[in-house]
């Protein structure tokens, strides 16, 4: 095909592109229907909850927070807004910066997640750890390392900032 020539691309460099972008979205798609259906959190709920836990104080600064789970700011914020409607999350303002808001777990946040966890750890084993036979996780580690590495330029992130 004339496209791939131009575009220095051979059909199985494109083959394997898509089928990366593929199993990214069938895993994910079936991982957040499994949280769905048990706990009724959709996985990028699940992922600011599961961040927010794992930060000091259980808080992160908005902008931190879009940044670790990939989500664009105003996407953050009406995930946020749903997340504090159901008591999961509350909004701090930031001492040092008027503008600045923390995103803070709540305890029914914490509880939630808890109950969650294992629906999710379970989901990454049956979805993506058990296709994978013995050095397989060690290399596509490598792999996914390189791939995350800064970019030529110095960013690693739409927008400069480091996932």
């Amino acid at each position: 095909m004339t496209l791939l020539r131009d575009e220095g691309l051979t059909a199985e460099e494109l083959a394997v592109w898509r089928m990366l972008q593929r199993a990214q979205v069938r895993i994910t798609r079936r991982l957040e229907a499994e949280l769905l259906v048990a706990h009724d959190l959709p996985l990028a709920s699940y992922e600011v909850l599961m961040q927010l836990a794992e930060a000091p104080g259980r808080r992160l600064r908005m902008n931190d927070l879009a940044d670790r789970v990939l989500l664009s700011r105003s996407g953050l914020t009406r995930l946020i807004d749903r997340l504090q409607r159901d008591g999961l999350v509350t909004r701090e303002a930031c001492a040092d910066d008027a503008r600045g808001l923390y995103a803070v777990l709540t305890d029914g946040g914490a509880a939630r997640l808890a109950d969650a966890t294992p629906t999710y750890l379970r989901g990454i084993r049956t979805q993506f750890l058990d296709m994978l036979g013995s050095g397989e996780i060690a290399q596509i580690r490598a792999m996914l390392a390189r791939l995350d590495a800064p970019a030529p330029g110095g960013s690693s992130a739409p927008g400069g900032a480091a996932p």
